[in-house]
């Protein structure tokens, strides 16, 4: 005999919750991963509040014997760190909206529209992705050279504006969208831009989000690639090449390193908060779109 037992009801309406030691045990996981995650962060701070003298300490301490606030601002008195702040901001907007108009219309173009060999050259697009930056730098400023842009910002810039990722990211959420969208507006006599531009692009909005978090972070931690092209850091560092002065031959000032770090994950932590509902939505549905 069949039994459809109906869940326990309290106190007038409400059904009882099962105890499920599944998710507590869920709970207790991202609680452990958060606490993990936080502690790097947590010393850093402490660390940028200490003497110089007392990070390394033995036995280890979490507080110094004074709270110096004044290592923050000490940090601009070391060197031209405005400069370093302002010549990051640069880049790293300039970049993330170069990769956001080529990565949305030629994800629109590997995506939506149909044309002779398309599969064939977004796999070979593909393949880039598979070469890592260390094999590329050395042509990469060969051609900055023949261009006479070493020591320039487009040469931050325009190298790394063109990459897959954004374009793959963007044409899998495309291929989400219904098609029966874009024939409505090409019978209401729409072309593909403003196709494009009116219906595909607003639809995007999570997608172009994740975009932008994952391009401006590229760009505002990139140390490599600011570290060969630039030679005059005073002028056009930017703060990953800023963190690495404060060690010299005469020793690292730990506390003002810590101190500008956390300085320079403020902008990034910001961007990703102001985003946080449009990234959840972006990557729970650009990985699972398509067709």
């Amino acid at each position: 005999m069949r039994s459809d037992a109906q869940p326990a009801v309290v106190g007038g309406g409400a059904p009882a919750r099962r105890f499920e030691p599944r998710l507590i045990l869920q709970h207790v996981a991202v609680v452990i991963a958060a606490v993990l995650f936080a502690t790097p962060l947590v010393y850093a701070l402490f660390s940028a509040l200490k003497p110089n003298d007392q990070i390394f300490a033995v036995p280890p301490t979490l507080i110094g014997s004074e709270v110096r606030w004044e290592n923050f601002l000490e940090v601009f008195r070391y060197g031209p760190f405005f400069t370093y702040i302002a010549n990051s901001f640069l880049v790293s907007v300039a970049g993330t909206a170069v990769v956001l108009v080529v990565s949305t219309t030629a994800g629109y173009a590997f995506g939506r529209l149909q044309w002779r060999g398309r599969e064939v050259v977004f796999g070979l697009f593909l393949v880039t992705l598979m070469v890592p930056q260390e094999v590329l730098v050395v042509p990469m400023f060969q051609l900055m050279q023949w261009l006479g842009w070493v020591n320039t910002p487009q040469a931050l810039i325009l190298p790394f504006a063109f990459t897959a990722f954004g374009t793959f990211l963007m044409r899998q959420f495309f291929r989400g969208i219904p098609f029966e969208l874009e024939e409505a507006a090409r019978v209401d006599g729409a072309g593909p831009l403003r196709t494009f531009l009116q219906i595909i692009l607003p639809l995007a909005r999570s997608a172009v989000a994740v975009l932008t978090v994952f391009t401006f972070i590229g760009f505002w931690n990139s140390y490599l690639w600011p570290l060969i092209v630039v030679n005059d850091y005073s002028y056009l560092g930017t703060l990953p090449i800023g963190l690495a002065t404060f060690s010299g031959q005469f020793g690292t000032r730990w506390d003002l390193q810590m101190a500008a770090s956390i300085i320079a994950m403020i902008p990034t932590a910001l961007i990703v908060i102001l985003l946080q509902k449009h990234l959840v939505k972006g990557i729970a549905t650009a990985g699972i779109a398509g067709r």
